[in-house]
């Protein structure tokens, strides 16, 4: 590739937009006679709408061409399940767009994630245009991924640039495939695949509001209060009129009305700090918001505490100097065997496993019981074999 990468603009992707169920079940009996594994991709509209549903999927597969697929006036996705239900689902990070494409009745039942798998090959660049540019050649534009997809009609430009993105991901997979091989980590890759398709969703966050970014900066109770009430008239009006909650007053503008607890409707109006589009156009509720916060006796107690939480490791030195070594001397010991593996070590082994054997090791702390201790927490097969025998032989050097 002398001259450079191809770019996209000199590619062509045939693809046909599909609207309805009758178009859908056609798509779906032309997918059911491809061949081989099927790319996969949806589209949100993170940042515009209050979900996080998809707008627009995609799905190519050859011998059968592409097809996006817009949900909004679609009333089942049945068929297209049932066409592709047994084959590989090929996605690039997975754990992105399962959760919008299960509300709509697609659960793959194999998967194939590119940018995992280019996480564990250790790719310095993991992105989809980046790989794809690495390993074929060609130059992705990536000027729509930020897009608001939930307006229509969708542009050409879009559809188009939708269309690439599953287009080339069959001729993706084998490529990384092939290095998964030549580096010997394909078991590594179907563990991890099978780990992200079958991951439970979270569930809901008893506190929400708690999540506001500079809520850390809210340091009484009445404050706490009032960030809490407007936070919830906030996520309502947003709920109702499907808008992204930040795109009416941001995180930022609830946090500077809660600090300065203003004692009248005008003294809120006049914070300047208080922005967002509906800042002032809903002045009314959010001044009813403060008044409760100001006023309700139910007043919130200190962030409820994780049981199974451990303190931060950054003051294990001081307060706990014999989990502080385990932990420094297994970190070391692994991010030999990371480099060794040529994958990042959050990848070979999640930190947050590694602190909790390391606060509480289990006892006798050998190799076979540190294996079952990270069986537990939840590592898989692959990397409790090749860990449990390296965090084992540190801890004996750490006492």
């Amino acid at each position: 590739m002398a001259d450079g990468p191809l770019q996209q603009s000199d590619l062509t992707a045939d693809w046909v937009l599909v609207v309805d169920d009758a178009g859908l079940r056609r798509a779906a009996e032309t997918l059911a006679a491809g061949r081989g594994p099927v790319g996969i991709d949806a589209e949100r509209a993170s940042g515009f709408r209050y979900g996080s549903e998809a707008y627009l999927v995609q799905a190519h597969r050859r011998g059968a061409g592409t097809f996006l697929f817009d949900p909004v006036e679609i009333a089942t996705f049945a068929p297209l399940a049932e066409a592709i239900d047994e084959e590989e689902w090929i996605l690039h990070a997975a754990s992105q767009d399962l959760p919008c494409l299960e509300d709509l009745g697609l659960r793959p039942q194999r998967i194939f994630d590119t940018e995992l798998a280019a996480r564990l090959l250790g790719y310095e660049r993991v992105g989809l245009g980046a790989i794809v540019e690495t390993l074929l050649g060609i130059h992705l534009e990536k000027a729509h991924s930020a897009a608001d997809w939930s307006q229509r009609p969708l542009p050409d430009a879009w559809l188009e640039y939708a269309a690439f993105d599953v287009a080339l991901l069959p001729d993706l997979r084998d490529a990384v495939q092939r290095d998964l091989e030549a580096q010997r980590k394909t078991e590594f890759a179907r563990q991890e695949f099978e780990a992200v398709r079958t991951r439970p969703a979270k569930a809901p966050n008893a506190e929400p509001w708690r999540k506001l970014s500079g809520g850390h900066r809210l340091r009484t109770p009445r404050a706490l209060a009032i960030a809490r009430e407007l936070w919830a008239s906030r996520d309502a009006l947003a709920r109702e009129r499907d808008v992204a909650p930040g795109r009416l007053i941001p995180d930022a503008s609830v946090v500077a009305a809660a600090e300065a607890a203003p004692r009248s409707k005008g003294e809120l109006a006049r914070l300047q700090s208080f922005r967002g589009r509906a800042s002032r156009t809903e002045l009314d509720r959010w001044w009813a918001a403060v008044l409760r916060g100001k006023t309700t006796e139910e007043l919130p107690g200190p962030r409820r505490r994780d049981p199974d939480a451990i303190p931060h490791h950054r003051g294990w030195a001081q307060r706990h100097p014999e989990a502080a070594a385990r932990l420094a001397d297994a970190r070391a010991a692994l991010e030999a065997e990371a480099e060794r593996l040529r994958m990042p070590l959050e990848n070979l082994l999640t930190p947050e496993l590694l602190r909790r054997l390391a606060w509480a090791p289990p006892a006798p702390a050998d190799a076979a019981t540190i294996a079952l201790r990270l069986t537990e927490l939840g590592a898989r097969e692959w990397q409790v074999g090749l860990t449990a025998p390296i965090i084992a032989a540190a801890f004996v050097e750490s006492t």
